[in-house]
């Protein structure tokens, strides 16, 4: 079969030649051909027979945008990064031991051998715009379908965690996980690290979402175990409302507890791993730790509680499209959707510098948590994922806030300004912020001053980087990150329709 083709990460290629490790090649600057523009950037895709999924509809689409952006470094930058999760990061797909039928598909991130949950619906989310109802085990619907059905499985296993193993299925060596004290347990064998974080959750719905509204293959959805996950999500979300103290002032036992033996704050829990003290009855949802992999200051973290409430929302319209769907499962979700917006509304809107705000994080006390953190969710990214419209009152405030020196974590510098993130310190702004400010902005000035910041900002080797230093091109973090580079292609297909004037200009003459 097909899919057998992309068992290994760098297979042999039938012709002899060995493909080369990616984290390596990556990191070089002289792959030719180089674009003809003053980056005189480098060609970064592997050759076919090296590339981890070849899809036709992702080099129609590199073929049809070469006519519609203008520019030969953007070009090249799109070329490099739209088809990098495909190009690199497919390390196996396959289907379940048990039932042929089961299509599975395991995504590294790019330099991590491990999945994560939102980092693998991201990914995949960048090919939304070309994705289609296909039974072909080697078409997009495949892959998401793949995506889908592990996430699945991921969820049912360790329903608390956040990043894992590939399949046995995949007869691929794992790679050392965390030795944490977490309760509850996980097993190494299937988990590489158990962090709870509720947009890992929302990202299983969204992942979920997107296939469903892009195919309507309600059907999939009843054959393996996703309602068993979307019940696992249900309950984990429901026992993650517990609060510190019962009513009679007894502290509660946590459904979740975590502490690591480490050096940096962000990479544990106080209090012994339950975190900081979250008051009862908010309605809101607890997270342990941020999109980031850091760990929340105040547990009730808005931005994951948003999108777990617009994906919880919208999943509710697959249950409610299937044949045999259990009984109240989608009144539920659209419950705790409401009420997660009601709750947001009551305890996540806060006074700030420029009116009311959304707080990052609360604990429902009164003490609120006023930045922003690059990573996806975010609340500037809100947007994007579909909580609120982009000219909302509330949402405009906060953005105005996040995008200055009163949040922060606002790195600015001579070479790059963007919001950044303790996980690689104050000083280093995200490219994937700045692709959100561009997702999230009519503002043609604001755009196109964002793209030309990302095209002079990649020292030369034509890929996003996951942070960059303020004040030095040169110092930047993680040169082959899959979710950002494919974020990045997916802003320029969302251009194409919405900004097509953009993509027409010259970016040569920026500083």
């Amino acid at each position: 079969m097909l899919f057998l083709l992309f068992l290994g990460l760098w297979a042999s290629v039938a012709v002899g030649q060995t493909c080369p490790d990616y984290n390596e090649y990556s990191q070089q600057r002289n792959h030719p051909p180089f674009s003809s523009g003053r980056y005189r950037l480098p060609s970064q895709r592997p050759i076919p027979a090296c590339r981890t999924f070849n899809s036709s509809k992702v080099e129609d689409t590199l073929r049809r945008l070469k006519d519609k952006v203008s520019d030969p470094d953007l070009y090249r930058l799109f070329e490099n990064t739209y088809p990098n999760t495909l190009d690199t990061a497919i390390k196996w797909k396959g289907v379940a031991a048990n039932n042929s039928e089961e299509e599975l598909t395991f995504i590294i991130t790019g330099d991590i051998n491990a999945m994560w949950l939102r980092d693998s619906a991201n990914q995949m989310q960048s090919y939304l715009p070309l994705l289609e109802a296909s039974d072909s085990r080697d078409s997009l619907a495949s892959l998401f379908r793949g995506v889908i059905n592990l996430q699945a499985r991921y969820v049912n296993t360790s329903p608390y965690c956040n990043s894992f193993q590939p399949p046995p299925e995949a007869r691929l060596p794992r790679e050392d996980g965390s030795n944490d004290n977490v309760s509850p347990k996980y097993s190494n064998d299937t988990v590489f690290e158990c962090k709870y974080e509720l947009d890992s959750l929302a990202a299983f719905l969204e992942v979920s979402d997107n296939y469903f509204n892009a195919t309507q293959d309600s059907a999939f959805f009843e054959r393996f175990q996703w309602l068993a996950a979307v019940r696992s999500a249900l309950n984990v979300a429901n026992a993650m409302m517990t609060p510190t103290y019962a009513d009679d002032g007894k502290v509660n036992v946590s459904p979740y507890s975590f502490t690591r033996q480490t050096d940096r704050a962000s990479e544990t829990l106080l209090n012994d791993g339950l975190g900081s003290p979250v008051l009862g009855g908010t309605g809101l949802i607890r997270s342990a730790f941020r999109p980031s992999d850091d760990s929340t200051i105040f547990q009730l973290f808005i931005p994951a509680n948003m999108m777990f409430s617009r994906y919880l929302e919208s999943a509710a319209n697959i249950v409610a499209a299937l044949q045999n769907p259990p009984g109240g499962l989608e009144q539920e979700m659209r419950d705790m959707a409401a009420s997660l917006r009601r709750a947001i509304s009551s305890y996540g809107i806060v006074d700030g510098s420029t009116g009311r705000i959304y707080a990052y994080e609360v604990d429902g006390y009164g003490s609120r948590n006023i930045m922003d953190d690059a990573n996806i969710p975010s609340l500037l990214s809100a947007p994007f994922f579909g909580y609120l419209d982009e000219n909302d009152e509330v949402y405009q405030n906060t953005r105005r806030l996040v995008l200055s020196s009163a949040n922060p974590y606002w790195a600015k510098g001579p070479v790059f300004s963007s919001v950044g993130g303790p996980h690689v310190g104050p000083g280093k702004g995200w490219p994937m912020a700045l692709i959100v400010r561009v997702f999230t902005s009519n503002d043609e000035q604001e755009i196109t001053a964002a793209i030309q910041a990302i095209l002079r900002t990649t020292d030369g080797l034509g890929l996003i980087h996951e942070s960059i230093n303020a004040f030095n091109v040169s110092d930047w973090t993680r040169q082959w990150f899959s979710w950002v580079n494919g974020l990045f292609g997916q802003m320029i297909v969302d251009l194409e329709t919405r900004k097509p004037e953009i993509l027409s200009q010259s970016f040569q003459g920026g500083t």
